[in-house]
């Protein structure tokens, strides 16, 4: 893959661009796009760009993290604290964001989606009202190891870190997650299943590529 230097300013407005043209694959009115990337690759804030670029040009978007569909810590402590194999497929509720979040985007679905469940502070359920995304709206989920999950994305950008840009980016607290990244990466190859890849080893001069695919 050839990678291009690129401001986050003008990547954000490609990748917004690219969605604008967009039609969701399954034929329905919604449009789902997802960011993948480790916590340490900070795949919020291109998720929150790109969302307020798409409003900004007339699109309702929702934005949706991963974070909101972890499992109670029962669950994912189940093998202890800081089990990697645990974190690749066990932390987040991926059932859930199945039902709540890609369900109701389906062609016929009712646009009704639950942006959070679980609070993973206080270990209990958000309570977060549904919010209804029109249709033509766009949704936006971030967060990490996305790919290789069969979600229903109608384009894919993944945020790509080095294994020594990850292990020095990653608090010292979170490195035994570490080990799970290096299964997804052997597993999945998220820099070849994803439509754009963003390497970003260097936040200050990201540069972007895209798959044969994409």
């Amino acid at each position: 893959m050839r990678f291009e230097a690129i401001t986050w300013e003008r990547l954000t407005d490609a990748l917004a661009e690219r969605a604008m043209g967009l039609k969701a694959a399954d034929g329905g009115p919604w449009l789902r796009i997802g960011i993948d990337g480790a916590p340490a690759a900070r795949p919020e804030e291109l998720g929150r760009r790109i969302a307020e670029t798409l409003r900004l040009r007339g699109r309702s978007v929702l934005a949706v993290s991963t974070e909101g569909f972890l499992r109670p810590a029962s669950l994912r402590y189940e093998f202890g604290r800081e089990d990697p194999d645990t974190y690749y497929d066990g932390w987040f509720d991926t059932g859930a964001l199945w039902r709540e979040v890609f369900g109701p985007l389906e062609p016929g679905g009712t646009g009704r989606v639950l942006p959070d469940l679980w609070d993973p502070a206080t270990d209990r359920a958000t309570r977060s009202p549904y919010r209804l995304l029109p249709e033509s709206g766009v949704l936006v989920l971030y967060g990490p190891m996305l790919l290789g999950r069969w979600f229903p994305f109608d384009l894919t950008v993944h945020l790509r870190l080095s294994a020594p840009a990850l292990r020095r980016r990653t608090e010292e607290g979170a490195r035994w997650t570490l080990p799970a990244f290096e299964r997804y990466e052997s597993e999945v190859g998220p820099g070849e299943a994803a439509d754009v890849v963003v390497r970003v080893d260097d936040f200050r001069h990201p540069a972007w590529g895209t798959t044969a695919g994409g």
